[in-house]
């Protein structure tokens, strides 16, 4: 990565991260509260969903004022409301209260996202949006890791100490981007596919994204409360929550490196499995320091990886010229599941008791195996078409920034053994051939792992293309 590019993308990144400490332990820190307050878990379940509800509306609409106002001014405007909202919260403890400024909080932190991805996506072209995709997913999650380490220390301070750290960072993380250059990348408002033309075009896409959605907020909403009604001490409980986020952050690439080199719905399969394993663990195994930890590690592997390789398994089967709304579409199915999860899955809590959060993972992760496998039998996956990149993103723009030049090459590849003129109708697709595309026209091969590269590549040189037949459509 050249020195220019790195200087354009470490302001941003500085921002996230110094940002990502305080919102890594924040939504630990209000379960814990409003649990030792004496609330219900249903009441935490809809105070939680509150900020999944102002992501959403954040995903939607913010990029239209970030086109009004400018990168840097959008950036300390949606920081600044961050810092207010979690400040307020620390002189009203009203759960309604905190209700409403949890989701105006959620709106303004996608906002901050929004900013701090389309920043990295107007950085570089698509050659190189892989690095900055990874520097980007090594910001938010060592900030995950050292936000929720924080969580005892502050804790430790007072009642009012963590949520003014988290103001602090909040307006810290506004330094970063005002001393950059006054230049605001152009973006273009986002028109994801719709719900509909996204079950049509990639079922299991769709419920991987929501599935996901439902594990991942139910992990940093309702497992705080599990961990400390179970006896933890609230520096325990930041601790077992980094612990999470390190093995999402440590296992989500091996996962999905070998979802390049198998069946993606295979491995969305045993990613089902493989949760409602870890579930069934919790419920069943003597819970020493040591086996939690271990549990949970593995846990957050799994849930953490669910989202990117139902995102990479779409996109084996998305037109190149769809790539970009359906990442975005995929996106707010996402935030749909985020937001009804806490009040979904809470009452599970409240009724069966605190091992009804390791219930409601278990039966989701059954659910999962059956309608993969279900989908699997309808309709094999085709063949990856490009490497599986890790990602969060929480902006249009970070959908976007998935979107590699590996990625849209792979998807012309597969226009041409594939006819997909009717998934978008509204989307020009290649014409199918018998055979390889003409030379004349920029192509890869499937990407199936650099091992089978070389003979795939040799076989092609010695294959002759076959002329247009009747029959060349499936």
């Amino acid at each position: 990565m050249s020195r220019q590019l790195l200087a354009m993308a470490l302001a941003p990144l500085l921002g996230l991260f110094i940002l990502g400490i305080g919102n890594g332990f924040l939504a630990t820190l209000i379960t814990l509260r409003l649990d030792a307050a004496g609330e219900s878990p249903v009441v935490i379940g809809w105070v939680s969903s509150a900020y999944f509800i102002g992501l959403a509306l954040g995903a939607m609409f913010n990029d239209r004022l970030l086109l009004r106002i400018g990168h840097i001014r959008a950036y300390g405007s949606f920081a600044s409301l961050v810092a207010v909202t979690v400040l307020l919260q620390a002189l009203f403890f009203e759960p309604w209260a905190w209700f409403a400024l949890r989701l105006v909080g959620g709106w303004a932190t996608v906002g901050v996202y929004l900013v701090i991805e389309s920043w990295l996506l107007t950085s570089g072209d698509q050659k190189v949006r892989g690095r900055l995709l990874a520097l980007y997913m090594i910001s938010l999650y060592a900030a995950g890791v050292l936000g929720q380490l924080l969580l005892g220390v502050t804790d430790a301070m007072g009642e009012a100490a963590p949520f003014m750290v988290i103001g602090m960072l909040a307006s810290l993380s506004v330094l970063p981007m005002a001393m950059i250059p006054r230049v605001s990348p152009l973006i273009e408002h986002a028109e994801p596919l719709s719900p509909m033309r996204l079950i049509t075009l990639t079922p299991t896409g769709v419920m991987g994204s929501f599935g996901s959605g439902l594990a991942v907020a139910a992990v940093y909403t309702l497992l705080p409360l599990y961990l400390q009604r179970i006896g933890l001490t609230v520096a325990q409980v930041g601790q077992m929550m980094a612990v999470v986020v390190l093995g999402a952050m440590l296992l989500q690439y091996p996962i999905g490196r070998w979802s390049d080199r198998h069946d993606r719905q295979i491995v969305l399969i045993m990613i089902g499995a493989f949760c409602t394993l870890i579930s069934a663990g919790m419920l069943l195994l003597p819970l020493n320091t040591w086996m939690l930890a271990a549990l949970l590690f593995l846990l957050g592997g799994g849930v953490f990886a669910l989202y990117p390789v139902a995102v990479s398994h779409a996109a084996d089967r998305a037109p190149a010229g769809a790539l970009v709304r359906m990442s975005q579409g995929l996106l707010l199915i996402n935030a749909i599941g985020s937001t009804v999860s806490p009040p979904l899955i809470s009452p599970a809590m409240a009724w069966i008791g605190d091992a009804g959060l390791f219930w409601a993972f278990g039966g989701l992760g059954l659910f999962l195996v059956g309608f993969f496998a279900w989908r699997r039998s309808v309709r094999p996956a085709p063949v990856p078409v490009a490497p599986f990149a890790p990602s969060t993103p929480m902006s249009s723009a970070g959908a976007e920034l998935t979107v590699t030049e590996e990625l849209v090459q792979g998807a012309i590849e597969h226009e041409h053994m594939e006819d997909l003129s009717d998934l978008v109708p509204d989307v020009e697709v290649a014409e199918p051939v018998v055979g390889p595309p003409p030379p004349d026209e920029p192509h890869i091969v499937f990407y199936h792992g650099e091992e089978e590269e070389e003979p795939r590549r040799e076989q092609e040189e010695v294959q002759e293309p076959a002329p247009l037949a009747d029959d060349s459509r499936r």
